[in-house]
């Protein structure tokens, strides 16, 4: 074999370890840490998979310009190092974040946080905020916290239609009593502040 053919099969190698290694860490993540109610319903709020696929290339270019950088110089082992730490953060960020529900509670998770539990009858408002063309919704609950929620991520409108019927029922309100629930709008709680 040549020396040319030799380059193209480690590299379809190591892409095939680096993918297969991914898959084992998701389906080990999702055992050991998603053991709640919640985990198991099938319903969810996830982050966009592209953080999770720009995270995985970005780790891949990383480490591969850390490797190159090891023959042509330090630039290349700096740049590399500094690509790779994005590339993880991403991929960490992706796997770590979620609100998982069930018909009456829902589970936030999020990187370096305990996950929290609440009942749908515990969100007392909400907050729009337009960012870079993204729309953000923030859920206020009772005790003082939010969750933010992104209208690009998937599985969000789902949840917030689940949300105002089970807050409905947790609260003892009839829909024709808010004359703030405007789904076309992207509002589903009473407005904080108003």
């Amino acid at each position: 074999m040549k020396e040319k053919d030799m380059e193209y099969v480690a590299v379809i190698v190591v892409m095939a370890v680096v993918f297969g290694g991914c898959y084992l860490v998701d389906k080990g993540f999702t055992r050991v840490f998603r053991n709640q109610q919640q985990h198991h319903s099938g319903l969810a709020v996830r982050l966009n998979k592209r953080y999770g696929s720009f995270g995985l290339i970005l780790a891949v270019l990383g480490l591969a310009a850390i490797f190159s950088g090891l023959t042509n110089g330090w630039i290349l082992i700096a740049g590399g190092s500094i690509i790779l730490v994005v590339g993880i953060a991403l991929v960490v960020y992706y796997m770590t974040f979620g609100v998982f529900y069930d018909q009456e509670t829902f589970l936030v998770t999020t990187f370096g946080k305990r996950s929290t539990v609440y009942r749908y009858g515990q969100i007392t408002g909400q907050q729009l905020y337009n960012a870079s063309g993204n729309l953000l919704i923030e859920l206020y609950m009772d005790d003082g916290r939010t969750v933010q929620l992104q209208a690009a991520m998937t599985g969000v409108y789902p949840f917030l239609d689940k949300a105002f019927a089970k807050w409905l029922e947790q609260t003892g309100r009839r829909q024709e009593e808010c004359d703030f629930y405007k789904p076309d709008q992207h509002c589903w709680f009473p407005p904080m502040g108003g």
